[in-house]
C-alpha cells in the first residue's frame, strides 16, 4: 500500500470531524498462521499465512453526516517475505442532502445482491487471496475508491456507484497459493521458475474506463425486489491478447434482478443476471469470454436450536456455445454449455454461543470440482477469540474454477483480541 496512506487517513479525519466531536476508536490485534497440506504444491514456502495484524477503526456520527475510517497495519513473516505493510481499507464521508439524497464519498467496501458467497450482480472487487488462506470474512471484499449516491422516494431506493478507476479482483499469484496458468497448461507457483506469474495491465485511467453500477430497490410486503446494471470490465483477467501474449480485462455490462424475503419459516432468495461480453457479443473471438446468463435460488432456515442451514443452486448458460467449443484446442477440457453449482452452509453454536462451528461447501457436478471451507471458533471472552479452520480444494480438471487451486489445501489458526 502507498506509504502516504496513514497521512491521508489523518487528514480525512481532521477534515471530517467537527472540533468538538467525540471520536470513537476501536479495532483488533490478530495473529494468523497457516500451512499447506499438499507437498506437491509448486510454491516456494510451506506457509500460507504467518502474519500479525493491527486494525484501527475510528468513526464519528452527526445528525446529518458520518465519518468512518479503517486502517490495517500488517507484518508478514512468511518464509519468502518478512515485510511490513499497511492498507487504508475505508475512509469515507457520508452525508445527507435534503430528505431524499445520501452521499458516500471516499474509499469504501461495496456490496449488494442476495447470494451467500455467490456473486452475480455484486460486481465489486473481491480478495480471494485473503479468503483462501483464512483471513476474516470482511477481507473477502477489497476496497474501492468510489462515490455512492442513494435517492429515496415512495417508489423505492435508487443507488448509483461510480468508481473513477477500475478495481480488479485480487487473485492468487503463485507466491502463497498456486494456480492454473493456461499459457503453460499446468498449475504454477514460485517454485516453477521466474515466469510463474504475469501482472495483467489495468485499463488506463480514463473516464471511459471508469466503473458504473446502479441498483433500484422496492419492497413488496415481506419481499425486497432489486434491479441492477453495471458497466465496466470483467473483474478477472479472462481475456488474452495474442499480440502481446498477455492477459487483459475485457469490457463487460451486467443486467440483473433479485428477490429476497421471508417464507416457509426461513429466508428465500432468487437472483439472475446477463453478462454482456462487449468485446465478443457474437462469440467469434476465442480470446474473450462469451456472453452468459446466470441465475440462482437459495433458502436458509434454522432447523434446530442454534443450528442454521442454507442451500443454493446456480445455473450458468453460455451463449454461442457451439462457436466456443469449436475454438478450443484438441485435448483441452471444455466446460458444459450449462454449468451447475451447488452450495450449502451449516452453522452450529454451542456452549451458550461461545463456540461456533461452520462449514461451507461448493460443488459443481458439471465441472466436477469442489471447495470446502470450515472453521471452529471459541469466544474465550468478549474480547478474545480463537479459531481453527481450513480450506480444501478438489477438481478433476486443472482449468476449472476450483480445480485450478487443487494443490492449495491448507489449515490455519487465528487468535484475535478486540479492543
Amino acid at each position: 500500500m502507498n506509504k502516504i496512506a496513514p497521512i491521508v487517513f489523518g487528514l480525512l479525519l481532521l477534515a471530517a470531524v467537527p472540533s468538538r466531536a467525540e471520536v470513537r476508536f476501536d479495532g483488533f490485534v490478530q495473529g494468523l498462521f497457516g500451512g499447506r497440506l499438499d507437498q506437491h504444491n509448486p510454491t516456494s514456502t510451506e506457509e500460507t499465512a504467518s502474519e500479525t495484524r493491527l486494525q484501527l477503526r475510528m468513526e464519528d456520527f452527526g445528525d446529518r453526516s458520518e465519518f468512518f475510517g479503517r486502517l490495517d497495519f500488517l507484518y508478514d513473516g512468511t518464509q519468502d517475505t518478512n515485510q511490513y505493510d499497511w492498507e487504508l481499507r475505508e475512509a469515507y464521508l457520508k452525508f445527507r442532502l435534503g430528505s431524499n439524497f445520501d452521499f458516500k464519498v471516499g474509499r469504501q467496501i461495496l456490496t449488494w445482491g442476495t447470494g451467500d458467497l455467490i456473486f452475480i450482480n455484486d460486481v465489486f472487487a473481491k480478495d480471494y487471496r485473503s479468503f483462501f488462506i483464512g483471513r476474516d470474512d470482511q477481507y473477502l471484499k477489497a476496497p474501492q475508491n468510489a462515490i455512492r449516491t442513494e435517492y429515496y422516494n415512495s417508489l423505492g431506493a435508487f443507488s448509483v456507484v461510480w468508481s473513477p478507476r477500475f478495481t480488479p479482483n485480487r487473485l492468487p499469484t503463485g507466491r502463497r497459493l498456486s494456480y492454473y496458468n493456461p499459457m503453460s497448461g499446468e498449475i504454477v507457483g514460485t517454485g516453477t521458475g521466474p515466469q510463474y506469474y504475469f501482472e495483467p495491465a489495468i485499463p488506463p485511467a480514463r473516464f471511459k474506463n471508469s466503473e458504473l453500477a446502479t441498483r433500484f430497490q422496492h419492497q413488496f410486503g415481506a419481499f425486497s425486489f432489486s434491479a441492477y446494471f453495471y458497466r465496466g470490465f470483467y473483474k478477472n483477467p479472462t481475456g488474452f491478447d495474442p499480440n502481446s501474449m498477455s492477459p487483459f480485462f475485457p469490457r463487460l455490462n451486467v443486467y440483473g434482478t433479485s428477490l429476497r424475503g421471508a417464507t416457509m419459516g426461513g429466508i428465500v432468495w432468487l437472483e439472475g443476471g446477463y453478462f454482456d461480453s462487449r468485446q465478443d457479443q457474437a462469440g467469434d473471438n476465442p480470446y474473450v469470454p462469451n456472453s452468459s446468463a446466470t441465475g440462482m435460488v437459495g433458502f436458509e432456515r434454522q432447523v434446530a436450536t442454534d443450528l442454521t442451514v442454507n442451500g443454493q443452486w446456480q445455473v450458468d448458460y453460455m451463449t454461442n456455445y457451439d462457436k466456443f467449443k469449436a475454438q478450443q484446442p484438441p485435448g483441452a477440457y471444455v466446460r458444459d454449455e450449462v454449468k451447475h453449482l451447488l452450495t450449502s452452509r451449516v452453522t452450529k453454536q454451542l456452549n451458550m454461543e461461545t463456540i461456533t462451528l461452520s462449514g461451507f461447501v461448493f460443488y459443481s457436478p458439471s465441472d466436477e470440482d469442489a471447495y470446502v471451507r470450515f472453521s471452529g471458533e471459541y469466544k474465550y471472552t468478549d474480547n478474545l477469540t480463537f479459531m481453527l479452520g481450513g480450506n480444501i480444494f478438489d477438481g478433476k480438471h486443472h482449468s476449472t474454477d476450483f480445480g485450478q487451486f487443487s494443490l492449495n489445501d491448507n489449515i490455519f489458526v487465528k487468535l484475535t483480541y478486540g479492543y
